[in-house]
């Protein structure tokens, strides 16, 4: 039986993506049977339920050789990704059918198949359960190493760039749109990684014997609308008043925006409920009329322009972008290459295998590859300000700073009272400012500008406990100093010394960081 080799899946809205690389072979799209379709090689990511309990799910293909795929039901699952995490009512379904899609493909390996490693894709736009949740699916499949990572970044190292590229990466995908400037580090004399990023099976990866590789995000940003999106509204401008989100439908209008990635009319049939089969005609110009009306183009322009903000303050001009890399279905629709072209003019449009790119990229991230992420929103410490009289919030790292952190950030905190017998610490997350969001009118996607406010803090669900202080403190003399620091799992955690005693306390974990 072959091992050590890695698996990596990239789970999407509409088409999950699985690729192979053994110890001795190269990477390649892994087929699935019987779960999996022939060209391309992907598991279209939908599941049918059967009413009857005990009774096996069907997955992917078998989906759509059942003929169910257009089935408007409670059994079937489909577009489920954006909604994992959510923390709303419709979570536990996705939650549930993604993680019984990831547990059907792992049992379904072909034969010889055993990997030593699985790395998992996630969109950037997301919660912080959505990764929680990966990780307690994958606990479950008995693999030695686990690894996560951002799918435009994994885009971004399976480009074959050279060190000291920085790619601007563009993720289109079924629900989702990721932009993320990424920087490959090497080339400038430097041969060890900036930070460690991941840890397998909680191994240190310091001695690996492979070619080291680094990744630096500079800037992201990300939307929750994608292909899905743009095929309703494709079906609610053709056939005004029917119900948008209708399977027949929703697949015609996909069959259209396909099309129409290589010719300038399209065609396709559609047969609803009770009615006769009629034709759905469908021109570029109507197309790219129709995303520039439903406000995408704009709300793409404003992830760019947050991207490169992040760039210029990072010392990296439009002009010092070696690539750009579309990925996602999405990605091949011409207005879309067409704005990135003109948006940013002379530099490369890498478009090899798209839809794959993630996947195959995210083979790459072995023991010899080291990431060094940024924070998409930071977290604050709630402190007493005696001057003033009340709580406010500090902030201990914010949104755009690079994680796992360089040095600690040391913080002395002073009792409040006198007679004190615990310190208590808050913590919150900023808000980051949102030019752009998604809600739903009618079952149909709508783009909104909103208006960037004062910047909120959140105070985390689960705070951590209160630290213990013996003797007990005196109101305004410094008695803890904590060293702030984020690893590489993305915990906050602090080194504490009581100023008091000058006795360790040892260190405290409080929690992930986003």
């Amino acid at each position: 039986m072959e091992g050590k080799g890695t698996l990596a899946i990239d789970l999407g809205s509409t088409t999950t993506v699985v690729a192979y690389q053994g110890p001795d072979t190269a990477a390649q799209l892994l087929a699935v049977p019987p779960f999996s379709l022939d060209g391309p090689v992907v598991v279209p990511s939908l599941l049918w339920l059967a009413e009857t309990t005990g009774a096996k799910p069907l997955i992917g293909r078998q989906v759509l050789d059942a003929g169910l795929a257009h089935h408007g039901g409670p059994e079937l699952r489909r577009d489920f990704k954006r909604l994992i995490g959510s923390g709303g009512t419709s979570a536990q379904p996705a939650e549930e059918a993604g993680a019984l899609l990831l547990k059907a493909v792992w049992a379904a390996l072909p034969s010889g198949i055993n990997p030593q490693r699985l790395v998992l894709t996630a969109p950037i736009d997301t919660y912080r359960s959505y990764r929680q949740w990966l990780a307690q699916v994958c606990a479950e499949l008995g693999v030695e190493e686990v690894a996560l990572v951002d799918e435009p970044t994994a885009a971004a190292i399976g480009a074959g760039l050279p060190p000291g590229s920085t790619a601007l990466v563009v993720d289109i995908g079924g629900g989702t749109v990721d932009v993320a400037l990424v920087k490959l580090e090497g080339g400038e004399g430097r041969a060890a990684p900036i930070a460690q990023l991941l840890r397998f099976a909680g191994r240190d990866l310091d001695g690996s014997r492979q070619t080291l590789r680094c990744a630096q995000v500079i800037g992201k940003a990300g939307l929750a609308c994608g292909g899905r999106d743009i095929d309703r509204w494709i079906a609610d401008a053709l056939c005004p008043g029917q119900q948008p989100q209708a399977p027949q439908l929703l697949e015609a209008a996909e069959r259209l925006k396909c099309l129409l990635s290589s010719q300038e009319d399209a065609l396709a049939l559609v047969s609803l409920a009770n009615q006769a089969p009629q034709e759905l005609r469908l021109s570029r110009t109507s197309f790219e009329q129709l995303l520039e009306e439903r406000g995408l183009l704009s709300q793409l322009d404003a992830l760019l322009d947050q991207v490169l903000a992040a760039g210029r303050s990072a010392g990296i001009r439009p002009g010092d972008i070696t690539a750009v890399l579309p990925v996602g279905g999405s990605s091949r629709i011409p207005r879309l290459r067409r704005w990135l072209e003109e948006r940013l003019a002379g530099v490369p449009l890498k478009t090899h295998r798209p839809v794959e790119a993630v996947a195959l990229g995210a083979l790459a991230l072995t023991p010899g590859v080291q990431l060094k992420d940024v924070l998409t929103h930071g977290v604050e410490l709630r402190c007493w300000e005696q001057r003033s009289g009340r709580h406010t919030w500090h902030p201990l790292f914010v949104a755009g700073q690079g994680w796992p952190t360089d040095r600690p950030l040391e913080i002395v905190l002073a009792c409040s009272q006198d007679g004190q017998s615990c310190l208590e610490l808050s913590f919150g997350e900023a808000q980051i400012e949102q030019r752009g969001e998604v809600v739903f009118e009618g079952n149909l996607p709508v783009l909104r500008q909103r208006r960037a406010g004062r910047a909120q803090v959140i105070p985390w669900r689960d705070q951590p406990s209160a630290i213990a202080l013996d003797p007990p403190g005196e109101q305004g003399v410094d008695r803890l100093k904590l060293d702030f620091v984020i690893n590489g799992q993305g915990q906050l955690t602090a080194e504490i010394t009581d100023l008091a005693t000058g006795a360790s306390l040892g260190e405290r974990r409080f929690g992930p960081v986003r």
